[in-house]
């Protein structure tokens, strides 16, 4: 929770401060406050970036489409945004008609996370093959294929409409995952 959020729940800044003290209440970081010692970290940049949407490998290992614990929190924001300085964090500065297709509010130990649902996230995935390690990108990829029957298909080609340049990506979808 927010500053604002654990004073509202304390009651006065005395007993905010009485609630960190018996440890019923824990400081994170600045403007971050938790009833849970360590809670999921994809919650806590929820709350100090509540505008940004979590992407990349941070919402590809949420999704279950990799076993590789990302070291970063990967979040986008939009090109107006102040850079995020905060150590463990990694930003991709999106459009601002580009960041909120395909978000969506996921409940996790501990509170809310934004993250980007799968079938924007086989979008991403397609748009920075070039950059991804080639073994990773296999493995999300095949990882794809095992649940192509689960996913909004239609909802894919809408979020690849999207982007500029969108015909390799339509390749890659149907040779490599469907």
């Amino acid at each position: 929770m927010t500053y604002e959020q654990a004073l509202a729940d304390a009651g006065s800044a005395f007993l905010l401060k009485k609630k960190l003290e018996s440890k019923e209440l824990h400081k994170l970081t600045r403007g971050a406050y938790s009833k849970i010692e360590h809670p999921d970290p994809l919650v806590l940049a929820h709350v100090l970036y509540p505008e940004a949407v979590i992407t990349m490998d941070s919402a590809l290992y949420a999704h279950d489409l990799t076993d590789v614990i990302p070291d970063e929190v990967h979040l986008a924001t939009s090109r107006s945004s102040t850079r995020i300085a905060r150590p463990g964090y990694r930003q991709y500065f999106t459009e601002d008609a580009l960041l909120t297709p395909g978000t969506m509010d996921v409940e996790r130990d501990g509170g809310t996370a934004r993250m980007y649902n799968r079938e924007r996230m086989l979008v991403e995935v397609m748009r920075r093959q070039a950059s991804l390690p080639l073994d990773y990108y296999k493995e999300v990829i095949s990882s794809y294929r095992k649940i192509a029957d689960e996913l909004d298909i239609a909802l894919v080609e809408d979020y690849m409409a999207l982007f500029k340049k969108n015909d390799f990506m339509f390749d890659i979808l149907q040779r490599e995952v469907l």
